[in-house]
């Protein structure tokens, strides 16, 4: 195991969390092996900020590009099932563009779809294949997991609502 040190970015210029604010900045990842895992991640293209380790404890952190929170994922870090971590969105801008992008980096991404039924992002049936008909904003989705089963949904968003 190599170990890298934390990312030395500065978290300058980023506005401090206020009272009453809360930031999301982990979701932690079960996962059977480590190094797979950072295999994975980092065949993504995700930065890696840290993978620490001793004994009989090691922490892994990746960000996706344009992401402000992390996973992690190691050794004696998560008691969950490897795989139970399910449902996990990254929004992109472009949804045809970005499955390309992680196909093209190795991952088993699934055909872009939209919803033909309320929920059907998250089960097989009821999925529409291609995109959101009128390309609307929230409407399309791919979906993917990684080696243990963890599974991502990739979410075209080009419009936030309005509070965003």
């Amino acid at each position: 195991m190599s170990s890298v040190d934390v990312s030395s970015e500065s978290a300058a210029g980023a506005p401090p969390v206020k009272a009453g604010e809360f930031k999301l900045e982990v979701v932690v990842l079960p996962v059977s092996d480590v190094d797979r895992a950072k295999e994975f991640y980092g065949g993504l293209g995700w930065r890696l900020d840290a993978d620490i380790g001793h004994e009989d404890f090691r922490i892994v952190q990746f960000t996706p590009p344009g992401s402000g929170c992390s996973v992690q994922f190691g050794r004696n870090v998560s008691s969950a099932a490897p795989g139970s971590a399910q449902g996990m969105y990254l929004v992109v801008c472009d949804i045809e563009a970005a499955r390309d992008e992680l196909v093209a980096r190795g991952a088993d991404v699934g055909e872009v779809f939209h919803e033909g039924a309320g929920g059907a992002r998250f089960h097989d049936a009821g999925r529409v294949a291609g995109p959101s008909p009128d390309r609307g904003t929230y409407g399309s989705f791919a979906a993917f997991c990684d080696p243990d089963g963890n599974g991502w949904l990739l979410q075209e968003i080009t419009t936030r609502l309005p509070g965003r």
